[in-house]
């Protein structure tokens, strides 16, 4: 299975681009996209909508400012979506919750402000179920994690 990754403006790709490099870690497929809810939300829809079909498993989506574009990918999928919150404005206030703010029955999964990198190994999780090589490469990943965090 693949990750999508899509962004509302290429401004977010330093951000999205720690969410690429996590995957590539587990050597997971991925796309990086630009797609946006406001400017292109024909190509935002037919994307969501057809995401499945094209091999797709979870989709990370980040944004700022008016952060809709998580919002708009669960509408038309019913993939797992992982929404970024970026901090182009308000320090992300704003994009926090316009992710995390989703009407019961439209779930977004929503990390911290900028937190590509852990909205991409929640994706990890979610393709690791019922996978067991990537499980244990996100087990090793985990006690890794610990050993350098316990070495200080």
């Amino acid at each position: 299975m693949r990750v999508a990754i899509v962004m509302g403006s290429g401004s977010d790709r330093p951000v999205m681009q720690k969410a690429s490099d996590v995957l590539e870690r587990f050597g997971i497929d991925h796309d990086l996209q630009v797609l946006s809810a406001h400017k292109t939300p024909d190509a935002a829809f037919e994307f969501a909508s057809r995401a499945r079909e094209a091999g797709y498993g979870v989709i990370i989506a980040g944004a700022g400012k008016a952060a809709h574009l998580a919002g708009v990918m669960a509408a038309k999928t019913t993939l797992p979506v992982i929404g970024v919150p970026i901090s182009a404005s308000l320090q992300g206030l704003d994009a926090l919750l316009a992710t995390v703010q989703m009407p019961t029955g439209i779930p977004v999964a929503t990390v911290a402000v900028d937190g590509a990198a852990n909205a991409a190994l929640l994706a990890v999780a979610i393709l690791a179920v019922g996978n067991p090589e990537l499980t244990a490469k996100l087990e090793e990943y985990r006690r890794e994690l610990a050993e350098k965090t316990l070495a200080g």
